[in-house]
């Protein structure tokens, strides 16, 4: 399936892109379709259709008795009209009440001790839980048993905040360089970590070179003169200069020779706000310097 026009042009908005705070449709049917898959699948191929008969009664028995709180009497007895319930609700439920029904399955699933879940490869629910998680840039995972949250709202405001100033402070490079970040790291149906580090740490060096109209410094150069003007502290510029030199180094991001680096989307999240943030930094600091 193609790309969308939105997607082909790069044009994604920061607040989405990332989903921390919602829940679009892509991602809600794919979790949905998880749980059709390992679970709902083989609880409605059994032979019968009363709930209380199924080896899956008390997983049910568990939504219905801690999760949703109601009295079981009011429980669909039949297998169908159960899982149609199900749907209804999960469909109707806000993105806290949807993470809060998988992180419930999750949990009773990773605790061996408590032998509720009948279905085979139950690692499965959870590899393919995450699976869909990543996929659709959802700002949690399965860590451990249960629902985390990797990203939080105040980093997705920083990208935000550096792709907009870098625009209103007339910094093109930084905001070309951090947007093609987000878009890459973001994309559902093509992901790109290696190259969005790439563009992160691209969006520093841009604007390093902007601020000290140096266009043929590197970063290392650039630095040198920032930290007098701007007065940065020397740890502070030692952490960028290294976070810079593992995206040169034999197994980084920049070296074309060699292979594909091992790369996760955690990876690139990270730099993407630490990028954000120094962008966010230089433009504060520029500011109160007097830079142009």
């Amino acid at each position: 399936m193609s790309k969308r026009f939105s997607e082909r042009i790069g044009k994604k908005d920061p607040k989405t892109a990332i989903q921390v705070e919602s829940m679009d449709s892509d991602l809600r049917n794919s979790l949905w379709n998880v749980l059709e898959v390992h679970i709902f699948i083989s609880f409605k191929a059994e032979a019968g259709d009363l709930v209380l008969l199924s080896k899956f009664k008390t997983l049910f028995l568990a939504i219905w008795f801690h999760f949703l709180k109601e009295p079981i009497d009011q429980m669909p007895i039949g297998k169908y009209p159960l899982v149609a319930e199900l749907y209804k609700r999960f469909f109707s439920w806000d993105y806290l009440e949807v993470y809060d029904f998988i992180d419930f399955l999750v949990q009773r699933i990773y605790n061996s001790a408590d032998n509720i879940l009948l279905v085979d490869n139950q690692d499965k629910l959870i590899e393919f839980v995450n699976l869909i998680l990543e996929r659709e840039s959802s700002g949690y995972r399965v860590i451990k048993g249960q629902l985390a949250a990797i990203t939080n709202e105040s980093e997705i405001s920083s990208i935000e905040q550096a792709i907009d100033s870098a625009e209103i402070n007339n910094f093109k490079g930084a905001n070309i360089h951090l947007s093609t970040a987000l878009n890459k790291y973001s994309d559902r149906q093509n992901p790109d970590y290696r190259n969005s580090i790439k563009e992160s740490i691209s969006a520093i060096e841009s604007i390093c070179k902007e601020i000290t109209h140096d266009s043929k410094a590197d970063l290392v150069a650039t630095f040198r003169t920032l930290k007098k003007s701007l007065l940065i502290h020397p740890a502070l510029e030692q952490g960028f200069l290294k976070l810079y030199g593992y995206t040169s180094d034999s197994d980084g991001i920049r070296h074309a020779l060699m292979d594909e680096p091992n790369l996760y989307q955690e990876d690139a999240l990270f730099m993407l706000v630490a990028a954000s943030a120094f962008v966010n930094y230089l433009i504060a600091k520029a500011a109160k310097g007097g830079q142009d």
